[in-house]
């Protein structure tokens, strides 16, 4: 017989999230955590999105998510595909590989597993619960900030159980845990304190190799009385067992406050934290933060939850944690996926909410200023030294800060980019031997420092690096008509075809990688022979991927260096096929249900490309102040811009479907022919508004200015006096 959650529960879920139609129904109220919510490898790559379907606050520290595995390469902890629930842990990321980190502090209302079923299984903005079979307990969960409130809904039972498993972290090399510590006190029958201290050595991110240790501190309450408890595991492997009488659909909280900075001052229970009023002020962060302002009018009803739930992955992190580091400096923000966010989630929060980019920037400056990185991160938890992925991506980020506007230490985040770029940089043979990836990432990269130093008039830096930027052309093997890897003596790694994967690429081969010049395209179409060739290449790139998107040896879009590449034919003179590309990535790489991402959601890269290339625009060169164009997927959109005015897209006849060509555009009420705006133009005081005539054929004859060379020009500041929004 199919079990399900309490009236009392149902009319709470029903209160909190009411039912609309599709038009008129609050974004926050489309989003569905589920998507996305699957690890499952056999599709090539690295699986599929990756994502957590627990409960969260927007950029808040607890992420507090069921857990239905422990070990392997399985980052969120949960993965529809499982059977059995182990637990529900109060911390986690979303959407990445390389095992995982974090999943501490797992409550469990029973000694064993449970099996679940997805029918009995609930999830949106700050909101999840599920019924556990084999215990007959339902689950709900929400969570803000620094505060997480599980609910157990016990049946009558005489030694009704609840686990605490302190020990336990995604991504451990073993259960038994030799080098990390745990403690644990009751202060008296209903409220605890204590710490988890996780060492590196016993795994967490990169199974132990990405170097991660941190501390949860944390203090928290149960509504019922624990008089029946032990402890087991000594403080390496600290689980708490406790017993107690419950009635039947009785109900018992769990609360916990966590911190990464230091003992937890106040319990939520001193502060009346209840699960009952702290799921509508999860909603009202949701509501009031990443979705304030935004309006969506038309589209599909699993457009709009594809496009809310976008928005909510994209909106994780990088979470505020307030983490100490040596030498008296402080980590704002945390889990900051470089190579990843920087293409797109970055640019996206810029114009969303700057104030979290720069907090970001600030925190990534103060992990290399306190001694911790000799270097500015490249993937960043809590200081860790990995350099996980390639290239210095914190570079476009502070770029794409600047070009916003947004004030903050620009001379010493000059001056640490010239020190990184002396330990993470191509070579002076001019690339970096054995490696194409590295070499074009590091070229961007470089090109970043001269844009950035080229504002600050320090001119022979802008110069000097501008010149290294052109380093890309070092890799352009003629005879292969490709970019091609060097070796260390100058020659060539031997050749396998642009499509064999490897050859001194990172997850790509020589032909994805290979577009990756986003700073100099018109130089790119020089080398390939101009802007036909180009073309071609690039259509056939597109016509060769598979349907589905999954991951393949063309366009990749499971994978990061394929992201801007279908913003490049505008610079080749056929801007109609980014339109035509982007919509079918839309509708085929994406979905509303589990399956739902094609790749990692890599902390809401991939999310974001799809936010963007939604209302129609997105760079291809991160912090250049051009965007591309695209035919938007919804009949109006509107949101807030940085300095005060309003960013809007109107698309006449966007309900059909075939009509996804522009046929004519207008910018602020005048007839638009190129294909690009600039954050200038985003960001005006009296707003940006376009206007779009959509139709089911290309029109040849629009769109005919090309996206310009990246100079400082078209880069100028966004707007003067941006505010941090959404906070």
């Amino acid at each position: 017989m199919k079990r399900v959650l309490s009236i009392r529960v149902l009319l709470l879920a029903l209160l909190a999230f009411p039912a609309a139609p599709a038009d008129d129904r609050p974004l926050v109220d489309c989003v569905d955590p589920m998507i996305g919510a699957i690890t499952l490898s056999g599709y090539g790559g690295h699986g599929l999105g990756k994502t957590f379907p627990g409960a969260a606050s927007p950029f808040g520290m607890v992420q507090l998510s069921p857990d239905t595995v422990t070990g392997g390469d399985n980052g969120p902890g949960y993965s529809y595909h499982h059977e059995t629930i182990e637990g529900f842990s109060f911390l986690h990321m979303s959407g990445i590989g390389w095992y995982g980190d974090l999943g501490n502090f797992q409550a469990m209302p029973s000694e064993a597993v449970s099996k679940f079923s997805h029918s009995n299984e609930t999830a949106r903005a700050g909101y999840y619960s599920v019924h556990l079979d084999d215990c007959g307990v339902s689950a709900e969960l929400t969570a803000l900030g620094d505060v997480g409130v599980i609910r157990f809904t016990y049946p009558a039972n005489p030694r009704a159980e609840l686990k605490f498993d302190l020990a336990r972290r995604i991504g451990e090399l073993r259960r038994a845990k030799w080098f990390s510590r745990q403690e644990l006190v009751f202060d008296s029958d209903t409220e605890f304190h204590g710490l988890i201290a996780c060492d590196h050595r016993d795994g967490g991110w990169g199974r132990g190799a990405g170097g991660v240790d941190y501390a949860v501190h944390f203090r928290g309450s149960v509504s019922k009385p624990l008089t029946d408890r032990r402890l087991t595991g000594g403080n390496t492997n600290l689980v708490l067992h406790a017993t107690f009488p419950t009635r039947k659909d009785e109900a018992v909280e769990v609360a916990l406050r966590v911190s990464f900075a230091g003992p937890v001052a106040r319990s939520p229970q001193a502060d009346g934290i209840r699960f009952a009023n702290l799921l509508p002020r999860a909603r009202a962060a949701w509501a009031d933060g990443p979705f304030r302002g935004l309006v969506v009018k038309g589209g599909t009803e699993r457009q709009r939850r594809i496009f809310a739930t976008a928005v909510y992955h994209a909106s994780l992190d990088p979470r505020e944690v307030n983490a100490p580091l040596p030498n008296g400096f402080t980590q704002k923000r945390t889990v900051f996926s470089g190579w990843d966010v920087f293409r797109s989630e970055m640019p996206w929060l810029a114009l969303r909410n700057p104030g979290i980019v720069k907090e970001t920037v600030e925190s990534m400056m103060a992990v290399m200023a306190s001694g911790k990185r000799d270097t500015l991160p490249v993937w960043d938890l809590f200081g860790c030294p990995s350099s996980c992925m390639v290239g210095n991506p914190l570079f476009p980020v502070m770029l794409t800060l600047q070009d916003a506007g947004v004030s903050f230490d620009e001379r010493r985040a000059l001056e640490m980019m010239v020190a990184t770029t002396a330990k993470r940089g191509n070579a002076s043979c001019g690339y970096s031997p054995g490696s194409l990836s590295q070499t074009l990432e590091y070229c961007f990269d470089d090109w970043c420092v001269a844009r950035f130093a080229e504002t600050l008039g320090e001119k022979d830096v802008a110069a000097r690096f501008a010149g290294r930027a052109q380093w890309y052309t070092n890799v352009w093997c003629a005879a292969v008509g490709s970019m091609r890897t060097r070796q260390a003596d100058g020659s060539w790694l031997p050749w396998k075809g642009e499509a064999a994967h490897g050859q001194g690429t990172v997850e790509s081969n020589p032909l994805q990688q290979g577009w990756f010049v986003p700073h100099d395209v018109h130089g790119l179409i020089g080398l390939m022979g101009g802007a036909a060739a180009f073309a071609a290449k690039l259509e056939a790139f597109f016509e060769k991927a598979p349907d589905d998107f999954l991951w393949g040896d063309y366009y990749n879009h499971p994978n990061e260096p394929s992201h801007h590449v279908a913003y490049l034919f505008p610079y080749c003179g056929k801007p109609w096929l980014t339109q035509k590309w982007t919509r079918r990535i839309l509708d085929k790489a994406y979905g509303d249900d589990v399956r739902g991402l094609c790749g990692n959601d890599d902390v809401g890269q991939m999310s974001a490309w799809y936010v963007l290339s939604a209302i129609g625009l997105h760079p291809v060169a991160p912090g250049s102040g051009v965007w591309i164009l695209t035919t938007p997927l919804f009949g109006r959109f509107a949101m807030p811009n940085a300095a005060g005015g309003t960013i809007s897209v109107d698309a006449r006849d966007a309900s059909d479907p075939g009509n996804v060509y522009i046929r004519s555009a207008m910018l602020n009420g005048k007839p638009l022919n190129r294909a690009w705006v600039t954050t200038r133009e985003l960001n005006a005081p009296s707003g940006c508004r376009l206007e779009y005539e959509l139709g089911p054929e290309p029109n040849l004859s629009l769109f005919t200015e090309p996206p310009p060379r990246c100079t400082r020009e078209t880069r100028r500041r966004g707007a003067a006096g941006n505010k941090a929004t959404d906070r």
